[in-house]
């Protein structure tokens, strides 16, 4: 399984963005998909989560501005991002857990990154 990130570019603050995760090939199901993001010198950070079952988690810092959703036929997942602060500058990054469906075995796979930049 291959995911692909796309959407991220330069916007104002206050600004929107919609970025999307498209996940190829196929035998798998979806557990849940994460989008996180990287700031220049801070740690990798959980932005939003969503399960099988459409539940839903949210960073504090982005709770409210950001939703994250799915489209199962398209299997591709998306953030859209609203409200955005030059503090939400950073490299965006998919996650899919995933589960073979012949072998049974549990996939994590990461998307190469979208770069988000947002100016004051």
């Amino acid at each position: 399984v291959q995911l692909q990130a796309s959407g991220g570019g330069l916007v104002q603050a206050g600004g929107s963005l919609r970025l999307s995760c498209a996940a190829s090939g196929s035998g798998f199901r979806f557990n849940y998909m994460d989008w996180y993001r990287q700031a220049p010198g801070k740690q990798r950070e959980l932005v939003a989560e969503t399960d099988n079952v459409g539940d839903t988690t949210y960073a504090d810092s982005v709770r409210g501005r950001f939703t994250i959703s799915r489209d199962s036929a398209k299997n591709t997942e998306y953030l859209q991002m609203n409200s955005l602060k030059p503090e939400d500058t950073a490299v965006y990054y998919c996650l899919a857990d995933l589960t073979d469906l012949i072998s049974g075995q549990a996939i994590k796979s990461w998307g190469k990154g979208t770069l988000v930049t947002v100016s004051s």
